[in-house]
């Protein structure tokens, strides 16, 4: 709550926070819904917005419960939310479509096809992955037509975001869950050295905010959360500071801003992938990473008393953490007593010997941070809490149209003015929240008025709202006849207008909101008993196309090949080989295609419908417009090298040619039946449940009765790690090893490093238990497996054996 007010007041624009649910920050101490709605009702009153963030991921029994958050939410007005899992994005729109809907960092969208997606889905906002250089993000900007977020300024993920299975690999506490255990922040060694290799700098990217502004960008965001309020505070100021400078002030401004960033307490700055596509600094396997301006290393300790020469001035009232040489995690306290030599001082300059008594234990090497100080923006949690309740909820914007009705005449039929028998009605028509109000008031015998202007007169009496819900946006009086109205006749008319305009608006949104709330939870899949498949169809991924000849093997349905360079290197020399046999190869596109590189995605797809080869799976939201642009010009492509030849008139340029087969990767997260049905509505025909998924949920998902396939991945490699950071002094040809003695190795392809555990993931001792389940695809992958090694594999999925010295990952221990 103390971050939240320090970044309104020190000029944030909106706050992105989260509930205790469905947060990306489960650890943070998140917002009840009712502090979300005095929140909301605060920053509304400054004119400012909140997007609440329900971006993790959504198991199946938890999907009744994320209806009722979105139904509150959307009640309470909240401005937006952040949404990962489709599932979360397609009950909003359906039945909750208030709430504007923005794509998380974690849906990974890196290029505009994403975000053309995005758009086609509903979605107002798009926040793009860190990955990329201003120039990429301008050139997105360019062909989009929703608002572009981009991060600007603290921490980093190693990895991809969205794509990180490291903590939830260690022990099911998953990042996409909002539960990271952040083990990219621990020591490992290579051959023997010491580092923190995957720990990254934080972010920082005042300098570039006029090519960030040139590029159209619509959000700039700085990450707030699990930080302090003085973090927070000093933060925004700063960038608050250089963005509101004249362009003739700017250089000074952001002078003084990074003067102000200096009291963020942060880790050592980078401008990421923004300014470089291969950036050096993001990463130093010699720093620790730790948050804190770095002090120094105590050199003794007397007393329970540590000693160290600090870098930097302190203060009685100023937090530090103090970090062991292990790869513990470090301790923080606030100093209440400072010595310089036998001296008790208030405060101690930069460069002095000081000695702190500490409440912990601690060991002479251990290093010293400074995490905040007393000198920074401090509110106490119940001063904010009065603050919120000083303010009064925000008012619905009313649009009100007043006429005045005559009653006939019972002798002529016919309506008259003034004060003649029959009487006369005000009708007040009201629009609130989109919908109609008609409220009537008698007014019986009137005089005529000396003023002509009845809209002016009735406007003074209709915008003196008080302490309604209510604000007057618009008024009109058409043809309203000049009589005067009693002033204590107006002021009853005015006070009973707005209380039964609160009754009935106040009915009609609930009785909305519940009948939405019905729809939603009605609409959430039904399961049916399982069935288990006669036959489980066999899908094996590689990555060379000159191993095709496993279609000969007995029980290997399909082949999966990567549509990358290579293998469209050595299609044409193989592609004769598999002819008649194309309906069992599937074409797997990459989870990363940059801007740059989408002509030649395009052309490689085009090129493989137009040799006959109809499936495809897709990894990432992107991929659906692109090969929804294949499907659509199947009909005039011809197979690219082949024209004219009699194949290629059995190619894409057919009319009668079979439509293109779309399945999903795992890295579209597909943890619930909403977003199966999300995939499906988009054109799938399958979809690969989650890598992370466990025994419970994926038995729940088996048995939801839904018309789009279901595969089980049942053997591979974990890609703990995904990232386009190099790692420095590390190859592959030694593996990293975690305090822990876990062994990780690393491989670079398509200009991406990937980090996998040696020790591989497999379920096939679970084969026969998933397909009671009703699980009739499996899919092994033997992609960065050993040729040698295939049989091993293969043999145990048909025999349903497990295989010593593989993890379960979650399946048994479960996912939290």
């Amino acid at each position: 709550m103390e971050a939240f007010i320090a970044a309104m007041e020190k000029g944030a624009d909106a706050v992105y926070a989260g509930l205790k649910d469905f947060s990306a920050r489960a650890k943070a101490k998140n917002f009840t819904l009712g502090e979300m709605e005095r929140m909301l009702g605060y920053a509304h009153s400054l004119k400012r917005k909140i997007y609440v963030t329900l971006n993790t991921l959504v198991k199946e029994n938890e999907l009744s419960q994320l209806v009722e958050v979105l139904a509150a939410l959307e009640g309470m007005g909240a401005d937006g939310v952040i949404v990962q899992d489709l599932a979360v994005a397609r009950l909003a729109r359906q039945y909750f479509p208030g709430l504007p809907l923005h794509a998380s960092t974690q849906m990974t969208i890196h290029n505009s096809l994403g975000v053309r997606q995005l758009e086609e889905l509903g979605f107002e906002r798009a926040v793009l992955a860190r990955e990329l250089h201003v120039d990429e993000i301008k050139t997105i900007v360019g062909k989009s037509r929703i608002g572009i977020e981009c991060f600007i300024h603290g921490a980093l993920c190693f990895s991809i975001s969205g794509q990180c299975y490291f903590s939830s690999f260690l022990g099911g506490h998953s990042g996409n869950r909002g539960r990271c255990a952040q083990p990219c922040r621990r020591q490992y060694k290579y051959r023997g050295k010491e580092g923190y290799y995957f720990s990254t700098n934080d972010f920082s990217s005042i300098d570039m905010l006029p090519q960030l502004i040139d590029a159209g960008v619509a959000s700039l965001k700085i990450e707030g959360r699990m930080k302090s309020a003085e973090y927070v505070a000093s933060v925004v100021a700063a960038y608050r500071l250089a963005l509101d400078a004249p362009e003739r002030r700017r250089a000074e401004a952001v002078a003084e801003a990074k003067e102000l960033l200096k009291l963020s307490f942060g880790r050592v700055p980078t401008r990421g992938f923004l300014a470089s596509q291969a950036p050096t600094d993001i990463a130093t396997p010699s720093l620790k990473g730790a948050t804190g301006r770095f002090l120094g290393e105590i050199r003794s300790i007397r007393g329970g008393a540590i000693t160290f020469e600090t870098r930097d001035r302190l203060h009685v009232g100023d937090r530090i953490r103090v970090q062991p040489k292990s790869d513990m995690a470090g301790r923080a306290f606030t100093i209440k007593e400072l010595f310089v030599g036998k001296e008790r001082v208030k405060a101690a300059r930069e460069r002095s010997l000081v000695s702190i008594p500490a409440p912990f234990p601690f060991k002479v090497g251990d290093t010293v941070f400074k995490v905040s100080s007393e000198t920074a923006f401090t509110m106490s949690e119940n001063a904010c809490l009065r603050r919120l309740e000083s303010v009064k909820g925000g008012k619905l914007p009313c649009a009100l149209t007043v006429t005045f009705y005559q009653f006939p005449s019972p002798l002529t039929g016919e309506g008259q003015g003034g004060g003649e028998a029959g009487g006369a009605e005000l009708v007040a028509t009201a629009q609130v929240a989109g919908k109609e109000f008609v409220l009537r008031f008698p007014l019986g015998s009137l005089e005529p008025a000396r003023t002509a202007d009845m809209e002016g007169v009735l406007r003074a009496q209709f915008e003196r709202t008080g302490d309604t819900q209510f604000e007057l946006a618009s008024f009109a009086a058409p043809g309203f006849p000049p009589l005067l109205i009693p002033p204590p006749r107006f002021k009853e008319i005015r006070r009973e207008f707005y209380r039964l305009l609160a009754e009935r608006v106040s009915g009609t949104l609930r009785a909305g909101r519940d009948e939405a709330r019905r729809r939603a939870l009605t609409s959430l899949a039904c399961t049916r008993a399982p069935v288990r498949p006669q036959r489980a169809e066999l899908i094996v991924r590689l990555e060379q196309l000159r191993d095709y000849h496993l279609l000969h093997q007995e029980g290997i349905d399909l082949l999966s090949f990567p549509v990358s360079r290579a293998a469209l290197h050595q299609l044409p020399t193989l592609v004769r080989k598999l002819r008649g046999r194309e309906d069992r190869i599937l074409w797997r596109l990459p989870f990363i295609i940059y801007e740059a590189d989408i002509p030649f995605y395009r052309e490689a797809v085009a090129y493989l419908a137009g040799e006959g080869f109809r499936r495809f799976e897709a990894a990432n939201l992107g991929h659906f417009p692109l090969l929804k642009e294949i499907e659509g010009n199947r009909a005039k492509s011809i197979s690219r090298g082949r024209q004219g030849s009699d194949d290629a008139k059995a190619g894409s340029s057919d009319p009668k040619a079979p439509a293109l087969e779309i399945s999903t990767d795992y890295r579209l997260f597909s943890l619930n039946s909403q977003a199966l049905l999300a995939w499906q509505a988009l054109g799938a025909s399958a979809a690969t449940l989650y890598i992370e998924d466990d025994a419970d949920n994926m038995a729940e998902l088996l048995a939801a009765d839904l018309p789009i396939q279901r595969r089980v991945l049942v053997y591979g490699g974990v890609p703990v790690i995904t990232t386009k950071i190099r790692i420095k002094d590390v190859k592959a040809d030694a593996p990293l090893v975690s305090d822990r003695g876990d062994e990780y190795t690393t491989a670079v392809r398509d200009g991406l490093t990937v980090i996998t555990p040696t020790t591989p993931f497999s379920l096939t001792g679970f084969r026969r238990r998933l397909q009671d389940m009703g699980c009739g695809s499996f899919v092994v992958d033997l992609s960065q497996l050993p040729q040698n090694d295939w049989p091993r594999v293969l043999d145990a999925f048909a025999r349903g054996s497990a295989l010593p010295g593989t993890s379960e990952f979650n399946f048994t221990m479960g996912l939290v």
